[in-house]
């Protein structure tokens, strides 16, 4: 029998005799069960290696890996047929579904086995996003994860089942809100997704360690030598470790330098930036020494090959349970050398590594080609044993094969840097470097720890959970079939998947096809255009997947405002509406409203729901007319929170301030391709007309008696966490100021001064007294004293509260102080400012009829007038042709120009 036909999964459990139901059939185990499906994937890998982003790697490696319908290591076939299923046994009550953005604190720490058991790049803690899925679903539900990872949201998604779990992170829930639901995880990698198959279906603990126990002990009866040194009494002391050191040379004399021996300073347990020749005496620095290259046979490619040299130096081992530390005595050496002259029968990965940002980092600096330049010969003696046992003693069985996995490359490999700081042992995350200082691992001693962790982890019962390994925009899922997505997209540059899983994935046999991976990497030819085009089509598909009026919550990471733009627009551009956009605050656990770009800096919760079918018809058949506007705003509002408090004062809710209410009216409009159906004059003053108005925050009638109630309880309104980077943001922070306190100009100005630190070099921010004047209004002795400031004295002074508007008095205090106009006022003030930004763009028109040249400075709200009055004209070819002249950075960073200029140049079949 040939190696492929031996691999074959197990599920791990102690008895397979007990019948099993799985998509309407019944099989006598769940064994039966296993190879009817994989039978059934076989067939139909003709048909599925058509899809683009097919993984690489052979038939039988595939199939072997998956555990199907449940999970494949490809794209899998049976996914409608299991959200048909899980539709079928919902209740079948008619329940109207509403519901809030989630805006609730959330702190959850990465302490928990199921977190920690199998370390990948990025994750979100289970419980954290148990939060979501409770609030946003029912039991029965079904939720979609296009880049599941490692297989978290399903993990939430069945544990809301857990009462214990669901009671200790809501005490107060509801009994009918605790239940399972379903999920659909969906994931490029086929690492990701095979550990996600471990922790998203059931597992059982106990039958794991039983077979560990068993595989390890049997694999140390052989090669328990191999972790064996001499104690200063002659007996054997169990190794923990081994420290090896690269080797370099003096540029002045050539002496040989063992770096460890000469840099590292075992007191302060640190490199030295300076050190000495031990020949010459010359000051040393890595960075102007010359590593010293060997030549040597590589049996596994069957040549010589140019490595960089690096020596054993130190053995950190245990005798009678006491850590003791030794340099490499001729025992330890003569070990080596008979495990160096060995050859290894077992399969061993030998691929290449393929062309990248991260593969080049240990080619450049050890020359390590292949994948299994990676591990010593000792430990790659150990871990192809312990393989060659799982898949001809074990059936292969899953849950072994990721405890052996868990291990081979943050834990064993020759990326485990020595002992830096203090800090223990461990790799430098999100990169495939090599120190000049590692550190070998017992395969034995760490992987029994794993096993232990990972017993902790096995702790899902039932399979709710179905897994794919394809990319996300050739899912294969029915239109309006899921009720809640929860997705952790990549974040642009951020981390380059496939190539750190190579090594992972090697060792699987079966590979990434990355030519639709969504990143952003030079090396593959990827830039931010190809990023947006990958985000894009994924939230079109998460857009037809998602049923109508559900929710979509989008966890986002990146300091970049130019990817956080192309994730905003994509999401829009989709269909979507954004109704909330929070920083979450990993130390206090909170969240903040984000006003602006900048604010990337922190990670970012985004909420937005697919419109109901209602209200996109209605607005496509008044897209000429004012009443569209009207449409999705009376829509809008009615999905976003009434009222939040935070610090026990009211915090007020930036999706119902006018401005931002505007911006997503235009949004929603311009990414559907309809006209701009009102000025932002008409908008300001209308919307006060319609909508009753608190705390500059606008509300339904069936809104505002809730938020009046619940404001009586809590302090005034808190302001709003402001980053003035632009003239918009600058209009924004006065508002804030002025609206907390009418204000002198004087007032103002130091703390404005403080405010603009920041402003982007490209921007000709208006000086302060045009901004008062094109957006507020000042008291100059008039008749009355307007309400505005009339209330702020009363609140505050009481020898004025019984005041009229009128008296001298109050006239006086309230002097040349700048306050916010009402909306009529408001609305005038709109014109003027409008008329002055299109008076500016037109200057830049005419400027680029003279010169060729990009704009250097120029006033971004002028560039975004220009724009959407030119949208407004269907003049898209002014909008293309400017955006041109702009720097590339300021489209990439700007949300709406990035908006108007992307949109126009579909229209122009660019």
């Amino acid at each position: 029998m040939s190696e492929n036909e031996q691999l074959s999964f197990s599920t791990g459990s102690e008895t397979n005799d007990e019948p099993v139901v799985c998509l309407g059939l019944t099989f006598k185990n769940d064994d039966e069960r296993r190879a009817y499906f994989r039978e059934e994937l076989r067939k139909k890998l003709p048909e599925l290696k058509q899809i683009e982003g097919f993984p690489i790697g052979e038939d039988e490696d595939i199939i072997a890996l998956s555990d199907p319908p449940y999970y494949t290591a490809c794209p899998n076939p049976w996914i409608n047929e299991c959200i048909s299923e899980w539709e079928n046994q919902k209740s079948k009550k008619n329940k109207s579904y509403h519901t809030e953005p989630f805006a609730s604190d959330v702190s959850e720490g990465k302490n928990d086995p199921i977190y920690t058991a199998h370390t990948y790049h990025t994750k979100v803690p289970y419980k954290a996003i148990m939060r979501y899925i409770l609030h946003y679903t029912e039991p029965g539900d079904i939720i979609l994860d296009g880049f599941s990872g490692t297989g978290m949201t399903g993990v939430a998604a069945n544990l809301c089942g857990d009462s214990s779990i669901v009671k200790e992170l809501l005490p107060q829930i509801p009994k009918e809100s605790i239940g399972q639901r379903h999920s659909v995880l969906c994931d490029l990698s086929p690492i990701a997704t095979f550990i996600g198959s471990n922790y998203a279906t059931s597992t059982n603990p106990n039958a794991f360690l039983k077979n560990m126990d068993t595989l390890i002990l049997k694999s140390e009866r052989k090669f328990s030598y191999f972790y064996q040194t001499k104690h200063t009494n002659g007996q054997n002391g169990q190794i923990n470790y081994i420290v090896w050191s690269d080797v370099f040379s003096c540029p002045e004399c050539e002496e040989e330098i063992i770096f460890y021996k000469e840099a590292f300073n075992k007191e302060k347990k640190t490199v030295e930036k300076n050190f000495c020749c031990p020949k010459c005496k010359i000051i040393l620095q890595k960075e102007k020494i010359n590593r010293i290259y060997e030549s040597v046979f590589d049996e596994f490619i069957n040549k010589t090959i140019t490595v960089a040299k690096q020596v054993p130096i130190e053995i950190n081992y245990i005798y009678e349970n006491k850590k003791f530390v030794k340099n490499l005595d001729n025992d330890d050496r003569n070990l080596i050398q008979e495990i160096m002259n060995m050859t290894i029968d077992n399969w061993v990965p030998t691929n290449k590594l393929p062309t990248g940002k991260n593969t080049q980092q240990p080619i450049s600096s050890h020359s390590f080609t292949h994948v299994h330049h990676f591990h010593t010969k000792r430990n790659l003696i150990i871990l192809s044993d312990l393989l060659n046992s799982i898949k001809k003693e074990y059936k292969n069985d899953k849950s072994m094969r990721m405890a052996l996995n868990s291990v081979i490359y943050n834990l064993t490999s020759k990326l485990v840097r020595y002992n830096l700081g203090n800090r223990g042992n461990g790799i430098l995350n999100g990169t495939l470097y090599i120190s000049s200082l590692t550190a070998e691992a017992n395969v034995y001693k760490i992987l029994k720890g794993k096993v232990k962790d990972l017993s902790k982890a096995f702790i899902l019962k039932d399979n709710t959970n179905i897994l794919s390994t394809q990319s996300i925009d050739s899912l294969n899922i029915q239109e309006n079939s899921v009720d809640y997505i929860f997705t952790d997209p990549p974040f642009g540059a951020n981390i380059n998947y496939s190539e750190l899983n190579f090594i992972w994935e090697s060792w699987l046999k079966v590979l990434t096809s990355n030519n639709k991976e969504a990143i952003i990497n030079s090396s593959q030819n990827k830039n931010i255009d190809f990023y947006y085009k990958m985000m894009e089509n994924a939230f079109k598909l998460y857009y037809k997947a998602l049923k109508p009026n559900r929710w979509m919550t989008v966890e986002f990471s990146n300091s970049k405002a130019s990817v956080w733009n192309v994730i905003n627009d994509a999401i829009q551009k989709a269909g979507f509406v954004i109704a909330n956009v929070s920083a979450l605050d990993k130390k206090q656990g909170s969240f903040k409203a984000v006003t602006s770009s900048t604010a990337v800096k922190q990670d970012l919760v985004i909420s937005a729901y697919k419109p109901s079918l209602e209200n996109i018809n209605k607005i496509r058949e008044k897209s000429n007319t004012s009443e569209s506007a009207w449409i999705f705003v009376e829509q809008h509002l009615s999905n976003l929170n009434v009222f939040s408090v935070e610090k026990e004062s009211t915090s007020i809710i930036v999706e119902r301030t006018p401005r931002i209410l505007f911006d997503r009216m235009i949004a929603y409009h311009v990414q559907n391709g309809l006209s701009i159906p009102i000025s932002s004059p008409e908008f300001q003053k209308e919307l006060s007309q319609r909508y009753p108005v608190r705390d500059g925050m606008i509300f339904l009638e069936s809104q505002v008696m809730e938020y009046d109630r619940r404001k009586i309880k809590n302090k005034e309104a808190s302001q709003l966490m402001l980053f003035v980077s632009d003239e918009n943001s600058a209009i924004e922070w006065l508002r804030q100021q002025l609206t907390v306190k009418p204000q002198t100009r004087q007032d103002l100005h130091t703390q404005f001064m403080k405010e603009i630190q920041h402003i982007a070099k490209h921007e000709k921010l208006p000086e302060l007294d045009d901004l008062l004047v094109q957006n507020f209004l000042r008291y100059n002795n008039e008749n009355e004293v307007p309400s505005q400031i009339v209330s702020y004295f009363r609140r505050n002074y009481p020898d004025l509260r019984g005041l009229e508007p009128t008296d001298e008095k109050l006239k006086q205090k309230a002097m040349n102080r700048w306050y916010v106009p009402d909306p009529n006022k408001q609305a005038d003030l709109e014109k003027l400012r409008e008329k002055s930004l299109l008076r500016e763009f037109n200057l830049y028109v005419d400027e680029m009829t003279k010169s060729k040249k990009k704009l250097k400075e120029f006033r971004t709200e002028a560039i975004r007038a220009g724009f959407k009055k030119a949208w407004s004209e269907k003049d898209y070819q002014t909008i293309v042709d400017v955006g041109n002249r702009l720097p590339e950075t300021v489209i990439q960073e700007d949300d709406k120009l990035l908006m108007y200029f992307d949109n126009a140049q579909i229209k122009l079949g660019l």
